[in-house]
């Protein structure tokens, strides 16, 4: 399969690197990592151990193909660019798979590309940066990938069958909306603390009173979903976000990672879509404001 990975950070180049075996994979990312990639390979170091020659660009300009696939792994805030940007090498039998944190991405790649050609997904895999070109694969998660219009479709099946085959252990929803927004419950709760608390994943669990107002914000954005007409458990929340947090104990989240080398944070399209959805169903945001707030103050 042609794929294209939009966004080659740390969990593009990780999913970039599985798939690279079986399929002709570029990724496209920012220059200082497409320049160490090109001169040592891109290495993936900790659950799994690659050293891999991938083709990588700077711009999506110098791919020369029509993808079969493209995943899009950027930033939320950067979507809209991205897709924008891409809409030239996407022809009638693309699909655009977004991998992404945040809230809000569907809704922006829906309005450069048809909704019958987007595939929504999330996985729970860690991953960051050790330096430019070498990524630490901190955590094993499980990949989730779903339409927005039910029915059966091939080229769903296709990702399906050619994610597996990468050893990226992926299962098909019917219900890919709930999916995404039980991830949102999940990022909104680790996510702000970590980099708060320029911590860990795993401190939120040993550490009693992090461990408290994780479970406080679970709960709040929990209630805000229920207000939205989202059908999730509080308490089936909690359990998934404690493993969660457990199979990445190593790992810095994708937040403390911005805050730690001073760039912008999803924070708008986690616990601030949150807040804008919650205030549109009169549901308390407390607790999602003062993360907000401090992320946004660090």
């Amino acid at each position: 399969m042609n794929i294209v990975i939009f966004g080659a950070g740390a969990i593009g180049s990780l999913f970039g690197a599985l798939l690279y075996n079986k399929n002709n994979v570029i990724l496209i990312g920012r220059k200082a990592h497409i320049t160490a990639i090109k001169k040592n390979g891109l290495k993936i170091q900790g659950r799994t151990n690659l050293n891999v020659k991938i083709q990588a660009e700077s711009s999506v300009d110098n791919v020369t193909f029509s993808p079969d696939l493209l995943i899009l792994t950027v930033k939320s805030y950067d979507t809209e660019t991205a897709i924008k940007q891409a809409k030239k090498i996407i022809n009638k039998g693309t699909k655009v798979l977004s991998l992404q944190n945040g809230l809000d991405n569907i809704e922006k790649i829906s309005r450069v590309v048809d909704s019958e050609r987007i595939i929504a997904g999330t996985t729970t895999h860690g991953a960051y940066f050790l330096k430019t070109g070498v990524i630490k694969h901190t955590g094993t998660g499980i990949t989730i990938l779903g339409e927005l219009k039910k029915g059966k479709n091939e080229q769903l099946d296709n990702v399906f069958r050619v994610f597996n085959e990468a050893g990226i252990k992926t299962s098909v929803s019917k219900n890919i909306l709930k999916d995404i927004w039980s991830k949102g419950m999940i990022n909104s709760s680790i996510n702000p603390l970590t980099a708060i608390f320029k911590c860990k994943n795993g401190h939120l669990l040993d550490n009693k009173i992090l461990e408290r107002l994780l479970e406080m914000i679970c709960e709040e954005s929990v209630n805000i979903a229920k207000a939205h007409g989202i059908d999730l458990s509080n308490k089936e929340m909690l359990i998934k976000t404690k493993e969660v947090i457990k199979n990445t104990s190593d790992n810095f989240s994708s937040m403390l990672q911005s805050v730690m080398n001073r760039k912008k944070t999803e924070i708008d399209s986690i616990n601030g879509k949150l807040i804008e959805i919650g205030k549109k169903h009169n549901a308390t945001t407390f607790i999602n404001e003062i993360l907000v707030h401090c992320v946004k103050s660090l």
